[in-house]
């Protein structure tokens, strides 16, 4: 089998047609040629659906734009700084997107349309005859891929319609209302408890970048992080931490090389969406995106400079003096034709494109950084210890850095971390700098309740810590989807 990352082909989705004027409801029934009832039949055509649902994570509306967007533009880590960048994007990070804005309809299209994809592979892998323990992972894959997609949907929306069936006839979308949150939860732990149950530690040769076990345990902590469950959420940080005898789960020797092209699928990344650069669509757009505008080719050689994510003057200034992890996530300036020109930007996903938004670079969702910092996270919310074990997880990210240790009673103010309260903001300080612009500061800010505190000064009100449902999906069914308070 040739490498994952080679596999995200597009027309495999095989369901039936829709008329035009239902064929937009929830997103969930794309057009194709075959009927899906006459093409799932063997192990290789579920393999083909799978992938499916693995490329189905490159949609506009997941990682291959949504979810910076939102998670990064939206916080106060990036900004866009010309207008030309686009009025959509603009508007997400002057929080006066409304829901007819776009963000709001590719995100919430793109994850329904992702679902649908695993719903297939869970549902039609049912009647195949095949080797039973890798049909059991396939399906573990699938609801892998299902939870994660639902974590982003019911952090970015809250409640939302839980669809965990093939959806064949549009008709039967209009049976969708919007679920409680705790009922989507309850959905997503399920699904990544069966995940976590069946597959495996790693793979090795052309099924790496597969989820694995150790993505469905670091999903899950996260999930009963963002809960507030911190009990049930240092429990499985835990065990994704002892289970390095089988994971090989480590902070490498070096920030600068969890990234690069060079260095995907590393020991540190738990899970990361696979992009393939000059493979029919499959490249990544992130070091065109991320370019300023106006840079020419001083940033990027190939391809046109979009300036979507701007690294802000609060972002630069967040980084201690002599941490390692500031040169290789972003620059303040770059020369342009013998001059220099000050201007922030990202190099994390810095590459040459094989053409125009066609990069090579993968979007790292997980990695073992995140794990150790949600752990210390989690350790410090049951009870703090004065330079106890969250101390230790938490340094060991400083300690990579080459950063000193914090430590109840330093001498340095700076380094001393005396309470609970203190440790919360070390924790926050040190994921703003070592997971920047890999999507995870606004999700942070929102689960701490830190949001409101920190970007009211941005324009933000109390209710955006929401965004608005697509004002199309409450026009096609305005007696079941109804929307976020405060966006009417």
């Amino acid at each position: 089998m040739r490498n994952i990352k080679t596999l995200f082909t597009a027309g495999v989705i095989v369901l039936l047609s829709a008329s035009s004027c239902k064929k937009d409801f929830l997103e969930l029934a794309p057009i194709a040629q075959q009927n899906a009832n006459n093409y799932y039949k063997t192990g290789d055509d579920m393999k083909n659906a799978l992938t499916a649902a693995y490329g189905g994570l490159q949609y506009a509306g997941l990682y291959y734009s949504s979810m910076h967007i939102i998670g990064d533009l939206r916080s106060d880590n990036t900004e866009i700084t010309n207008v030309n960048a686009g009025a959509d994007l603009d508007a997400v990070d002057k929080f006066v997107n409304l829901p007819t804005t776009s963000i709001s309809s590719t995100t919430w299209a793109g994850h329904y349309q992702a679902i649908q994809n695993t719903n297939i592979v869970i549902e039609k892998i049912q009647a195949v005859t095949m080797d039973e323990n890798l049909k059991a992972r396939y399906i573990g894959e699938a609801k892998f891929l299902r939870a994660l997609m639902y974590f982003n949907l019911v952090r970015i929306f809250g409640g939302v319609p839980l669809v965990t069936k093939v959806i064949v006839n549009p008709q039967e979308g209009y049976d969708y209302g919007r679920e409680t949150v705790a009922n989507v939860y309850n959905q997503i732990i399920t699904d990544l408890t069966d995940a976590e149950a069946v597959l495996p530690y790693e793979y090795t040769a052309g099924d790496i970048g597969r989820a694995t076990k150790g993505a469905a345990m670091s999903l899950l902590g996260k999930v009963y992080l963002t809960q507030k469950r911190w009990d049930l959420a240092a429990q499985k940080l835990e065990q994704v931490i002892a289970a390095q005898a089988q994971t090989k789960y480590q902070l490498l020797p070096s920030y600068a090389s969890v990234f690069g092209i060079a260095n995907e699928n590393s020991r540190e990344s738990i899970f990361e969406v696979q992009f393939k650069r000059a493979s029919n669509g499959e490249g990544s757009p992130f070091t065109n995106q991320f370019a300023p505008i106006g840079s020419g080719t001083a940033v990027v050689t190939v391809g046109n400079p979009l300036g979507q994510n701007i690294p802000t003057a609060e972002m630069n200034n967040a980084y201690e003096a002599n941490d390692a992890r500031k040169a290789v996530s972003m620059r303040t300036s770059y020369v342009l034709n013998g001059n220099t020109v000050n201007h922030n930007y990202i190099v994390k996903y810095s590459g040459t494109p094989a053409a125009n938004i066609d990069g090579d670079n993968n979007w790292i969702v997980l990695r073992y950084a995140d794990v150790l910092l949600m752990y210390a996270e989690a350790l410090n919310e049951l009870g703090y210890v004065a330079d106890g074990p969250a101390f230790t997880y938490l340094n060991q990210v400083r300690t990579r850095a080459g950063l000193p240790s914090k430590t109840s009673n330093n001498t340095n103010l700076a380094l001393r971390v005396a309470d609970q309260a203190a440790f919360r903001l070390a924790i926050e300080q040190e994921r703003f700098v070592e997971l920047a612009f890999e999507g995870h500061r606004w999700f942070d800010l929102v689960r701490t309740d830190r949001a409101l505190t920190l970007l009211a000064s941005k324009g933000m009100e109390a209710h955006e810590a929401l965004f608005p449902i697509p004002q199309t999906q409450i026009d096609i069914n305005p007696s079941k989807i109804t929307q976020n308070p405060d966006y009417d």
